[in-house]
Protein backbone atom coordinates (compact mmCIF):
# COMPACT_ATOMS: atom_id res chain seq x y z
CA UNK A 1 0.00 0.00 0.00
CA UNK A 2 3.34 2.45 0.20
CA UNK A 3 3.83 4.87 2.71
CA UNK A 4 0.61 5.63 4.94
CA UNK A 5 0.31 8.22 7.65
CA UNK A 6 0.47 7.22 11.16
CA UNK A 7 -0.56 9.52 13.96
CA UNK A 8 1.26 9.10 16.89
CA UNK A 9 0.48 11.43 19.68
CA UNK A 10 3.64 12.61 21.60
CA UNK A 11 2.77 14.48 24.91
CA UNK A 12 5.71 16.72 25.46
CA UNK A 13 6.67 17.85 28.60
CA UNK A 14 4.51 20.42 29.20
CA UNK A 15 2.79 18.43 31.82
CA UNK A 16 3.08 20.19 35.47
CA UNK A 17 5.66 18.66 37.72
CA UNK A 18 4.84 15.82 40.09
CA UNK A 19 2.56 17.16 42.79
CA UNK A 20 1.13 20.06 41.59
CA UNK A 21 -2.09 21.00 40.50
CA UNK A 22 -5.39 18.40 39.73
CA UNK A 23 -5.23 18.26 35.89
CA UNK A 24 -2.83 17.21 33.27
CA UNK A 25 -1.71 20.90 31.87
CA UNK A 26 -1.94 21.15 27.74
CA UNK A 27 -1.49 18.40 25.38
CA UNK A 28 0.11 18.51 21.82
CA UNK A 29 -0.30 16.18 19.27
CA UNK A 30 2.74 16.24 17.22
CA UNK A 31 1.40 13.85 13.08
CA UNK A 32 4.59 12.46 11.92
CA UNK A 33 4.77 10.36 8.59
CA UNK A 34 6.16 6.96 9.12
CA UNK A 35 6.36 4.18 6.79
CA UNK A 36 4.27 1.45 6.84
CA UNK A 37 7.50 -0.48 7.28
CA UNK A 38 9.42 2.02 9.28
CA UNK A 39 10.49 2.08 13.14
CA UNK A 40 8.35 3.67 15.13
CA UNK A 41 11.18 4.46 17.55
CA UNK A 42 13.04 6.19 15.04
CA UNK A 43 9.71 8.27 14.26
CA UNK A 44 9.15 8.87 17.82
CA UNK A 45 12.67 10.21 17.89
CA UNK A 46 12.50 12.02 15.34
CA UNK A 47 9.10 14.04 16.85
CA UNK A 48 10.72 14.23 20.43
CA UNK A 49 14.43 15.17 19.91
CA UNK A 50 15.52 11.93 21.66
CA UNK A 51 14.20 8.28 23.17
CA UNK A 52 15.35 9.63 26.68
CA UNK A 53 13.17 12.53 26.56
CA UNK A 54 10.14 10.96 25.46
CA UNK A 55 10.74 8.17 28.54
CA UNK A 56 11.07 10.72 30.73
CA UNK A 57 7.53 12.17 29.79
CA UNK A 58 6.09 8.76 30.44
CA UNK A 59 7.38 8.86 33.83
CA UNK A 60 6.07 12.13 34.25
CA UNK A 61 2.83 11.23 33.24
CA UNK A 62 2.71 8.10 35.12
CA UNK A 63 4.02 9.65 38.38
CA UNK A 64 1.26 12.31 38.10
CA UNK A 65 -1.39 9.58 37.15
CA UNK A 66 -0.51 8.12 40.61
CA UNK A 67 -0.68 10.86 42.55
CA UNK A 68 -4.31 12.36 41.01
CA UNK A 69 -5.52 8.56 41.76
CA UNK A 70 -4.37 8.96 45.51
CA UNK A 71 -5.58 12.47 45.99
CA UNK A 72 -9.20 11.33 44.56
CA UNK A 73 -9.13 8.56 47.03
CA UNK A 74 -8.19 10.83 50.00
CA UNK A 75 -11.34 12.98 48.52
CA UNK A 76 -13.62 10.29 47.97
CA UNK A 77 -12.73 9.31 51.88
CA UNK A 78 -13.61 12.31 52.90
CA UNK A 79 -16.80 13.07 50.93
CA UNK A 80 -17.76 10.03 52.87
CA UNK A 81 -17.00 11.48 56.04
CA UNK A 82 -18.68 14.58 55.22
CA UNK A 83 -21.85 12.91 54.50
CA UNK A 84 -21.76 10.60 57.67
CA UNK A 85 -21.33 13.83 59.32
CA UNK A 86 -24.19 15.62 57.87
CA UNK A 87 -26.75 12.72 58.42
CA UNK A 88 -25.98 13.09 61.79
CA UNK A 89 -26.58 16.72 62.18
CA UNK A 90 -29.72 16.42 60.06
CA UNK A 91 -31.18 13.53 62.59
CA UNK A 92 -30.14 15.81 65.59
CA UNK A 93 -31.74 19.21 63.95
CA UNK A 94 -35.12 16.90 63.75
CA UNK A 95 -35.71 16.80 67.30
CA UNK A 96 -33.93 19.76 68.73
CA UNK A 97 -36.03 23.08 69.29
CA UNK A 98 -35.26 26.08 66.94
CA UNK A 99 -33.78 29.15 68.86
CA UNK A 100 -35.33 32.29 69.72
CA UNK A 101 -34.28 35.65 69.61
CA UNK A 102 -35.47 38.23 72.26
CA UNK A 103 -37.37 41.46 71.42
CA UNK A 104 -36.37 44.72 72.57
CA UNK A 105 -34.17 45.05 75.81
CA UNK A 106 -35.31 41.57 76.41
CA UNK A 107 -32.57 38.44 76.66
CA UNK A 108 -32.43 36.33 74.27
CA UNK A 109 -33.36 32.95 75.83
CA UNK A 110 -34.82 30.02 74.50
CA UNK A 111 -37.78 28.96 76.57
CA UNK A 112 -37.48 26.23 78.75
CA UNK A 113 -39.14 25.76 81.69
CA UNK A 114 -38.09 22.60 82.69
CA UNK A 115 -34.83 21.84 82.45
CA UNK A 116 -33.44 19.57 79.42
CA UNK A 117 -35.94 17.21 78.52
CA UNK A 118 -36.34 13.77 76.80
CA UNK A 119 -37.38 14.64 72.91
CA UNK A 120 -40.34 12.22 71.73
CA UNK A 121 -42.47 12.36 68.91
CA UNK A 122 -45.60 13.94 69.11
CA UNK A 123 -48.24 11.58 69.58
CA UNK A 124 -46.58 9.65 71.88
CA UNK A 125 -46.03 12.42 73.90
CA UNK A 126 -49.91 13.65 73.70
CA UNK A 127 -50.58 9.83 74.51
CA UNK A 128 -48.43 10.13 77.76
CA UNK A 129 -49.96 13.32 78.49
CA UNK A 130 -53.26 12.49 78.04
CA UNK A 131 -52.55 9.10 80.57
CA UNK A 132 -51.12 11.34 83.71
CA UNK A 133 -54.21 13.99 83.64
CA UNK A 134 -56.64 10.74 83.58
CA UNK A 135 -54.67 9.82 86.53
CA UNK A 136 -54.84 13.13 88.02
CA UNK A 137 -58.77 13.14 88.07
CA UNK A 138 -58.51 9.51 88.91
CA UNK A 139 -56.91 10.57 91.93
CA UNK A 140 -58.67 13.95 92.69
CA UNK A 141 -61.96 12.03 92.07
CA UNK A 142 -61.02 9.50 94.84
CA UNK A 143 -59.67 12.67 97.10
CA UNK A 144 -62.83 14.23 97.06
CA UNK A 145 -64.90 10.84 97.48
CA UNK A 146 -62.67 10.26 100.70
CA UNK A 147 -63.78 13.82 102.18
CA UNK A 148 -67.39 13.35 101.68
CA UNK A 149 -66.95 9.96 103.46
CA UNK A 150 -64.92 10.95 106.32
CA UNK A 151 -65.49 13.18 109.27
CA UNK A 152 -64.02 16.79 109.81
CA UNK A 153 -61.46 15.89 111.49
CA UNK A 154 -59.97 13.49 109.52
CA UNK A 155 -60.13 15.92 106.40
CA UNK A 156 -57.84 17.95 108.21
CA UNK A 157 -54.74 16.30 106.71
CA UNK A 158 -56.36 16.08 103.72
CA UNK A 159 -54.18 18.92 102.22
CA UNK A 160 -51.35 17.46 102.82
CA UNK A 161 -52.37 14.23 101.30
CA UNK A 162 -53.57 16.09 98.29
CA UNK A 163 -50.56 18.39 97.91
CA UNK A 164 -47.90 15.88 97.72
CA UNK A 165 -49.82 13.62 95.88
CA UNK A 166 -50.81 16.91 92.91
CA UNK A 167 -46.98 18.03 93.02
CA UNK A 168 -45.54 15.01 91.85
CA UNK A 169 -48.13 14.70 88.77
CA UNK A 170 -48.16 18.59 88.07
CA UNK A 171 -44.53 18.54 87.36
CA UNK A 172 -44.88 15.50 84.97
CA UNK A 173 -47.47 17.39 83.37
CA UNK A 174 -45.70 21.01 82.81
CA UNK A 175 -42.64 18.95 81.40
CA UNK A 176 -44.41 17.02 78.75
CA UNK A 177 -46.79 20.18 78.02
CA UNK A 178 -42.95 21.93 77.96
CA UNK A 179 -41.88 19.10 76.11
CA UNK A 180 -44.04 19.66 73.36
CA UNK A 181 -44.42 22.86 73.21
CA UNK A 182 -40.29 22.84 72.56
CA UNK A 183 -40.82 20.26 69.31
CA UNK A 184 -43.01 22.28 67.21
CA UNK A 185 -44.37 19.12 65.19
CA UNK A 186 -47.34 20.62 64.50
CA UNK A 187 -48.14 23.88 65.29
CA UNK A 188 -51.95 24.24 64.62
CA UNK A 189 -52.68 20.76 66.90
CA UNK A 190 -50.20 21.77 69.24
CA UNK A 191 -51.83 24.97 69.99
CA UNK A 192 -55.46 23.39 70.06
CA UNK A 193 -53.98 20.68 72.60
CA UNK A 194 -51.79 23.19 74.50
CA UNK A 195 -55.40 24.92 75.02
CA UNK A 196 -57.10 21.64 76.73
CA UNK A 197 -54.30 21.06 78.79
CA UNK A 198 -54.26 24.41 80.14
CA UNK A 199 -58.37 24.48 80.64
CA UNK A 200 -57.69 20.85 82.19
CA UNK A 201 -55.03 21.97 84.47
CA UNK A 202 -56.93 25.11 85.62
CA UNK A 203 -60.16 23.13 86.33
CA UNK A 204 -58.39 21.12 88.29
CA UNK A 205 -56.49 23.34 90.69
CA UNK A 206 -59.64 24.69 91.42
CA UNK A 207 -61.44 21.52 92.33
CA UNK A 208 -57.78 20.98 94.57
CA UNK A 209 -58.29 24.94 96.17
CA UNK A 210 -61.75 23.77 96.93
CA UNK A 211 -60.83 20.75 98.75
CA UNK A 212 -58.11 22.22 100.77
CA UNK A 213 -60.13 25.35 101.72
CA UNK A 214 -62.84 24.34 103.34
CA UNK A 215 -63.51 27.08 105.29
CA UNK A 216 -63.40 29.51 101.88
CA UNK A 217 -66.80 30.72 102.26
CA UNK A 218 -65.81 32.11 105.53
CA UNK A 219 -63.01 34.23 105.02
CA UNK A 220 -62.44 37.51 104.10
CA UNK A 221 -62.82 38.21 100.20
CA UNK A 222 -58.88 39.50 100.07
CA UNK A 223 -57.73 37.08 102.18
CA UNK A 224 -55.38 35.01 99.82
CA UNK A 225 -52.98 34.85 97.87
CA UNK A 226 -51.54 33.56 94.45
CA UNK A 227 -48.90 31.08 93.76
CA UNK A 228 -46.96 30.15 90.48
CA UNK A 229 -44.35 27.46 91.67
CA UNK A 230 -43.17 27.34 88.23
CA UNK A 231 -41.41 28.63 85.43
CA UNK A 232 -43.66 28.46 82.20
CA UNK A 233 -45.24 30.60 79.58
CA UNK A 234 -48.88 29.14 80.23
CA UNK A 235 -49.30 30.24 84.39
CA UNK A 236 -50.66 33.54 85.14
CA UNK A 237 -53.62 35.58 86.51
CA UNK A 238 -55.69 38.27 84.87
CA UNK A 239 -57.31 41.13 86.71
CA UNK A 240 -60.84 41.23 85.41
CA UNK A 241 -60.96 45.11 85.23
CA UNK A 242 -58.58 47.20 82.97
CA UNK A 243 -56.78 50.12 84.07
CA UNK A 244 -58.35 53.82 83.67
CA UNK A 245 -56.54 56.95 81.98
CA UNK A 246 -53.72 57.91 85.05
CA UNK A 247 -51.87 60.91 85.73
CA UNK A 248 -50.20 59.33 88.81
CA UNK A 249 -50.94 56.11 90.48
CA UNK A 250 -49.22 53.80 93.50
CA UNK A 251 -49.05 50.05 92.89
CA UNK A 252 -48.46 48.07 96.01
CA UNK A 253 -48.15 44.01 96.80
CA UNK A 254 -47.11 41.41 99.07
CA UNK A 255 -44.20 39.17 97.55
CA UNK A 256 -42.58 36.22 98.21
CA UNK A 257 -39.93 34.47 96.51
CA UNK A 258 -36.63 33.00 96.39
CA UNK A 259 -36.24 32.29 92.09
CA UNK A 260 -33.07 32.59 90.67
CA UNK A 261 -31.44 34.64 88.37
CA UNK A 262 -34.18 37.07 88.72
CA UNK A 263 -38.52 36.22 90.30
CA UNK A 264 -39.66 37.44 86.89
CA UNK A 265 -42.49 39.68 86.06
CA UNK A 266 -44.94 40.23 89.39
CA UNK A 267 -47.32 41.86 86.68
CA UNK A 268 -47.26 43.84 83.43
CA UNK A 269 -49.98 46.42 81.92
CA UNK A 270 -50.17 45.86 78.01
CA UNK A 271 -52.24 48.52 75.78
CA UNK A 272 -52.95 48.52 72.06
CA UNK A 273 -49.53 49.36 70.42
CA UNK A 274 -47.50 49.17 73.98
CA UNK A 275 -46.96 45.92 75.24
CA UNK A 276 -44.72 48.15 77.98
CA UNK A 277 -46.84 50.43 78.97
CA UNK A 278 -46.67 49.17 82.72
CA UNK A 279 -44.13 47.00 84.25
CA UNK A 280 -42.26 45.21 86.99
CA UNK A 281 -39.65 43.00 86.13
CA UNK A 282 -37.01 41.33 87.18
CA UNK A 283 -34.78 39.25 84.86
CA UNK A 284 -31.48 37.70 85.15
CA UNK A 285 -28.88 39.24 87.43
CA UNK A 286 -30.81 42.56 86.86
CA UNK A 287 -32.37 44.59 89.42
CA UNK A 288 -35.64 45.12 89.57
CA UNK A 289 -37.15 47.61 87.28
CA UNK A 290 -40.59 49.81 87.23
CA UNK A 291 -41.10 50.22 82.97
CA UNK A 292 -43.60 53.11 82.03
CA UNK A 293 -44.39 53.15 78.26
CA UNK A 294 -40.44 51.05 77.97
CA UNK A 295 -39.05 54.33 80.11
CA UNK A 296 -36.84 52.41 82.87
CA UNK A 297 -36.42 53.28 86.66
CA UNK A 298 -34.07 51.04 88.69
CA UNK A 299 -35.30 50.29 91.81
CA UNK A 300 -33.63 49.17 95.27
CA UNK A 301 -35.07 46.14 96.60
CA UNK A 302 -33.71 43.47 98.04
CA UNK A 303 -36.50 40.84 98.34
CA UNK A 304 -35.21 37.61 96.92
CA UNK A 305 -34.92 35.71 99.95
CA UNK A 306 -37.98 33.90 100.21
CA UNK A 307 -39.57 35.75 102.85
CA UNK A 308 -42.98 37.96 102.60
CA UNK A 309 -42.14 41.40 101.73
CA UNK A 310 -44.47 44.37 101.24
CA UNK A 311 -43.33 46.85 97.59
CA UNK A 312 -44.80 50.09 97.16
CA UNK A 313 -44.17 51.93 93.29
CA UNK A 314 -45.72 55.50 93.54
CA UNK A 315 -45.37 57.35 90.32
CA UNK A 316 -46.49 61.16 89.12
CA UNK A 317 -46.11 62.04 85.29
CA UNK A 318 -45.02 65.90 86.40
CA UNK A 319 -41.43 65.17 86.10
CA UNK A 320 -42.00 61.59 85.98
CA UNK A 321 -41.24 61.62 89.71
CA UNK A 322 -40.97 58.16 91.86
CA UNK A 323 -40.76 56.72 95.29
CA UNK A 324 -39.96 53.18 95.41
CA UNK A 325 -40.77 51.80 99.41
CA UNK A 326 -40.01 48.09 100.81
CA UNK A 327 -41.57 46.70 104.46
CA UNK A 328 -42.81 50.51 105.09
CA UNK A 329 -39.42 52.32 104.43
CA UNK A 330 -38.72 54.03 101.59
CA UNK A 331 -35.80 52.99 100.19
CA UNK A 332 -35.52 55.09 96.78
CA UNK A 333 -36.85 57.76 94.50
CA UNK A 334 -36.37 59.88 91.59
CA UNK A 335 -37.50 61.75 88.42
CA UNK A 336 -37.91 62.20 84.55
CA UNK A 337 -39.62 58.52 84.48
CA UNK A 338 -41.68 58.99 81.52
CA UNK A 339 -42.62 62.78 82.80
CA UNK A 340 -45.95 63.63 80.98
CA UNK A 341 -46.72 60.66 79.30
CA UNK A 342 -50.28 59.49 81.34
CA UNK A 343 -51.08 55.63 81.69
CA UNK A 344 -53.45 54.74 78.90
CA UNK A 345 -56.67 53.15 79.35
CA UNK A 346 -58.28 49.93 77.84
CA UNK A 347 -55.68 47.76 78.60
CA UNK A 348 -54.70 44.32 79.71
CA UNK A 349 -53.31 43.76 83.25
CA UNK A 350 -51.64 40.69 83.61
CA UNK A 351 -50.10 38.72 87.22
CA UNK A 352 -47.11 36.32 86.92
CA UNK A 353 -46.33 36.91 83.20
CA UNK A 354 -45.06 39.91 80.74
CA UNK A 355 -46.57 40.51 77.54
CA UNK A 356 -44.85 40.99 74.30
CA UNK A 357 -48.81 41.23 72.67
CA UNK A 358 -51.88 42.38 74.24
CA UNK A 359 -53.07 39.98 76.60
CA UNK A 360 -50.07 37.29 75.26
CA UNK A 361 -47.20 36.74 74.13
CA UNK A 362 -45.53 34.83 77.19
CA UNK A 363 -41.76 34.30 77.83
CA UNK A 364 -41.06 31.62 80.57
CA UNK A 365 -37.36 32.94 81.09
CA UNK A 366 -39.28 36.34 82.46
CA UNK A 367 -42.57 34.83 84.41
CA UNK A 368 -42.91 34.86 87.92
CA UNK A 369 -42.03 32.57 90.25
CA UNK A 370 -43.32 32.66 93.71
CA UNK A 371 -46.70 33.85 96.01
CA UNK A 372 -47.79 37.45 95.59
CA UNK A 373 -50.73 39.05 97.38
CA UNK A 374 -52.65 41.73 98.02
CA UNK A 375 -52.23 43.63 94.69
CA UNK A 376 -53.99 47.16 95.11
CA UNK A 377 -53.43 50.33 92.46
CA UNK A 378 -54.56 53.73 93.13
CA UNK A 379 -54.98 57.12 90.51
CA UNK A 380 -52.82 59.20 93.38
CA UNK A 381 -49.91 58.83 94.86
CA UNK A 382 -50.38 56.84 98.45
CA UNK A 383 -47.91 59.13 101.43
CA UNK A 384 -45.84 57.46 103.45
CA UNK A 385 -47.95 57.19 106.22
CA UNK A 386 -50.42 55.01 104.34
CA UNK A 387 -47.68 53.01 102.82
CA UNK A 388 -46.53 52.11 106.41
CA UNK A 389 -50.11 50.94 107.46
CA UNK A 390 -50.49 48.83 104.21
CA UNK A 391 -47.57 47.17 105.41
CA UNK A 392 -48.06 46.77 109.18
CA UNK A 393 -51.55 45.31 108.24
CA UNK A 394 -53.03 47.83 109.82
CA UNK A 395 -56.80 48.24 109.81
CA UNK A 396 -56.32 52.26 108.86
CA UNK A 397 -54.69 50.54 105.24
CA UNK A 398 -57.15 51.28 102.40
CA UNK A 399 -57.83 48.78 99.05
CA UNK A 400 -57.01 50.30 95.73
CA UNK A 401 -59.45 52.42 94.42
CA UNK A 402 -58.56 51.76 90.68
CA UNK A 403 -58.03 47.87 91.64
CA UNK A 404 -58.66 46.50 94.84
CA UNK A 405 -57.52 42.99 96.02
CA UNK A 406 -60.31 40.57 95.67
CA UNK A 407 -60.76 37.00 94.85
CA UNK A 408 -63.40 38.22 92.10
CA UNK A 409 -61.59 40.55 90.01
CA UNK A 410 -59.32 37.61 89.55
CA UNK A 411 -59.00 35.08 86.96
CA UNK A 412 -56.23 31.99 87.03
CA UNK A 413 -54.91 30.30 84.25
CA UNK A 414 -52.79 27.08 83.48
CA UNK A 415 -52.14 25.91 86.95
CA UNK A 416 -51.57 28.98 88.76
CA UNK A 417 -53.08 28.62 92.64
CA UNK A 418 -55.03 30.24 95.26
CA UNK A 419 -53.93 30.00 98.97
CA UNK A 420 -54.61 31.82 102.58
CA UNK A 421 -52.59 34.58 102.87
CA UNK A 422 -51.08 34.37 105.78
CA UNK A 423 -48.66 36.90 105.93
CA UNK A 424 -50.43 39.79 107.54
CA UNK A 425 -51.71 37.57 110.50
CA UNK A 426 -48.02 36.29 111.31
CA UNK A 427 -47.99 40.44 111.56
CA UNK A 428 -50.53 40.70 114.35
Amino acid sequence: MGAGLLLLPLLLPLLPPPGRGQGFGQTRFVCTSVPLDGDMCAAAALGTGSAEELKSTVLQLRETVLQQKETIMNQKETIRELTAKLGRCESQSAVEPPSSDGKGRKPSVSKTTMGDLSRTPAAETLSQLGQTLQSLKTRLENLEQFSRMNSSSQTNNLKDILQSKIDDLEKQVLSRVNSLEEGKFNPRNESEERGKIESTLTSLHQRISDLEKGQKDNRPPDRFQLTFPLRTNYMYAKVKKSLPEMYAFSVCMWIKSNASPGMGTPFSYAVPGQANELVLIEWGNNPMEILINDKVAKLPFVINDGKWHHICVTWTTRDGVWEAYQDGTQTGNGENLAPYHPIKPQGVLVLGQEQDTLGGGFDATQAFVGELAHFNVWDRKLSPGEVYSLATCSTKAQAGNVIAWAEANIDIYGGATKWTFEACRQLN
